[in-house]
């Protein structure tokens, strides 16, 4: 792991140059009348969870090229979801895949999570792709297959999900399935949503008291004729029917091309119905690049609507925060970080806006009074705040640049086999 002393010796030699980055930040936002100490705060109290898949590398259709040190099982992606944690201090639970993830020894999963800092968010099930020890394929549908008993093998798979997710702690199901066609015709598009309804139906009815499921749409991959749960109307009108804890999560790289994804933010946090975000960044598709690489602004905005959600005062307004991404050419705990203080980034800069202005100029009709209002907050650099935040929580100020200097990958290489490379697929 990383060693806490490294991590201060590091931050001691860059804390002089960070020092005089914030007191002059926070001399320009004092003269703005905004309190910089709140903003530490404020990012002090943000987190997003780690998907136990993003740090093992990721590919595309077609090929996957394994780095050094890849994770060999759960406990390898505990201990690298530790290290980006112990670096950023904005990471602190893991969201589990099933089956990629299941253990035999749960309590042993729990402790060794406990001395990393680490707790468990949302589990998430796997009937996208078929197991080696499955008996029926989920090639044509799982959920809303045809065939009776592959819906079955399937709701058996979302149950077993939640057993495993109480035994660690988790209180949330996430449900993606690649259900849909290829063809025209090949599906009955009605009867393909009736048979998923009554299979997360009976999901739901497993759910514990306390416990939420979260439905989760993409517009077209594997499926690239129609999809089953392909957008926010198909995942609103699947929660409504299945009852209150049932709500639609938003992966922010599953939408057709230039929708306005903050737009939806607003009416699902609106209808109480928001479970929250996956967060990644695309440039044509569903590309699960790194958060905020490509567009930070579209970022900003949807932490935008979040705060003005939760000003509101809406409801059972809770939404959860993970990333989710694909590292094909980049070492993956170097880019969950980056993602990770991203995303923290958009969070605290809406801290910033005028809202008292912005709501003016919205009310005045005034579009570019509202426009520069959010661009004002937008502009303005928070790093030296985000790093004064990793300061106190004991994190790094340079969370990357101690990270490389830690040699960690260079000595997990030297435990880990070398993984092979090869076929294709995004996870």
């Amino acid at each position: 792991m990383i060693d806490q002393n490294r991590i201060a010796e590091d931050n001691a030699a860059r804390e002089p140059r960070h020092r005089a980055e914030f007191e002059a930040l926070a001399s320009l936002l004092d003269a703005r009348g905004i309190d910089v100490a709140g903003l530490v705060t404020r990012a002090m109290a943000f987190s997003v969870a780690i998907p136990s898949w993003g740090v093992g590398t990721g590919g595309t259709r077609f090929a996957r090229f394994p780095g050094p040190g890849e994770p060999r099982g759960i406990e390898d992606k505990i201990d690298d979801c530790g290290v980006i944690h112990a670096l950023s201090r904005v990471t602190p639970a893991v969201s589990l895949h099933i089956p990629w993830d299941i253990t035999d020894d749960p309590a042993a999963l729990i402790e060794r999570a406990s001395v990393l800092g680490l707790g468990f968010d949302a589990v998430n099930s796997n009937t996208f792709m078929d197991q080696p020890d499955q008996p029926l394929s989920y090639k044509f549908g799982s959920l809303s297959h045809t065939d009776r008993t592959v819906r079955e093998q399937a709701i058996a798979h979302n149950r077993a999900c939640i057993e495993f997710g109480q035994k660690i702690g988790s209180t949330a199901l996430t449900v993606w399935i690649g259900d849909g066609s290829n063809f025209p015709g090949q599906a009955h598009l009605g009867r393909a949503f009736d048979r998923y309804l009554a299979s997360m139906e009976e999901i739901y009815a497993a759910l514990p008291a306390d416990w939420h499921l979260f439905i989760e749409h993409k517009v077209y991959e594997p499926a690239f004729y129609s999809t089953v749960i392909s957008d926010w109307g198909s995942s609103y009108l699947a929660a409504t029917s299945l009852g209150p804890r049932a709500k639609c999560l938003v992966d922010l790289g599953h939408h057709a091309p230039n929708t306005n994804v903050e737009q939806i933010v607003a009416r699902l946090a609106r209808v109480g119905r928001l479970a929250g975000f996956h967060f990644n960044d695309s440039k044509y598709g569903d590309d699960d690049l790194d958060s905020g690489s490509i567009d930070p602004y579209g970022l900003f905005l949807v932490f935008n609507e979040l705060t003005e959600a939760e000003l509101s005062g809406y409801a059972d307004f809770a939404p959860a925060y993970m990333l989710d991404q694909s590292h094909n050419v980049t070492d993956p705990i170097e880019s969950l970080i980056v993602s990770a203080v991203e995303v923290q980034r958009a969070f605290v800069q809406n801290g910033l806006v005028d809202r008292a202005a912005l709501h003016g100029a919205q009310e005045a009709n005034d579009a570019l009074a509202a426009s520069e209002t959010l661009k004002a907050a937008f502009r303005t650099d928070v790093g030296p705040i985000l790093a004064e935040a990793r300061l106190r929580a004991g994190g790094a100020l340079d969370p990357v640049g101690a990270y490389r200097a830690s040699g960690y990958r260079r000595a997990v290489a030297q435990r880990r086999p070398t993984a092979a490379g090869g076929g294709g697929g995004i996870v």
